[in-house]
C-alpha cells in the first residue's frame, strides 16, 4: 500500500507559478514510477506528468510541455510539480498518482495507475 498527500494547491494569478508536492508512505517509493493528473470542473481526468523511478525520464502533456517541471527525491519521498506561465485553463484538481508501469504508460493512461492522492485545488485567474 502506497499512501499519497499533495499539498501546495492554492489561487494564483495568470502568468503566476505554483509547486506542488507530494509526499509518499508505505511501500518502497524508489519502485514507482510517479505522475501528475488534473481534472477540471465537467470535464474529464488528464495527464499531466510522470517521472521514472530513476527520475531519469520525464514525460509531459503537450499542454504544459515547457511550463511544468516534475522531479522526485527519492531521500524525501517527494514528488514535485513546478508550475510556471500559469494559465486559467489549467484551473483544476490536482491528484498525484503512483504505479509500478513505467511512465509511458502512465503518460498514455493505459490504465488507472494504482495509487492516488486526494487531489490539491489550483485555480488560476485571469
Amino acid at each position: 500500500q502506497v499512501q499519497l498527500v499533495e499539498s501546495g494547491g492554492g489561487l494564483v494569478q495568470a502568468g503566476g507559478s505554483l509547486r506542488l508536492s507530494c509526499a509518499a508512505s508505505g511501500r518502497t517509493f524508489n519502485d514507482y514510477t510517479m505522475g501528475w493528473f488534473r481534472q477540471a470542473p465537467g470535464k474529464e481526468r488528464e495527464f499531466v506528468a510522470a517521472i521514472s523511478w530513476s527520475g531519469g525520464r520525464t514525460y509531459y502533456a503537450d499542454s504544459v510541455k515547457g511550463r511544468f517541471a516534475i522531479s522526485r527525491d527519492n531521500v524525501k519521498n517527494t514528488v514535485y510539480l513546478q508550475m510556471n506561465s500559469l494559465k486559467p485553463e489549467d484551473t483544476a484538481v490536482y491528484y498525484c498518482a503512483a504505479d509500478l508501469a513505467p511512465p509511458a504508460t502512465m503518460s498514455g493512461m493505459a490504465r488507472e495507475p494504482k495509487y492516488w492522492g486526494q487531489g490539491t485545488q489550483v485555480t488560476v485567474s485571469s
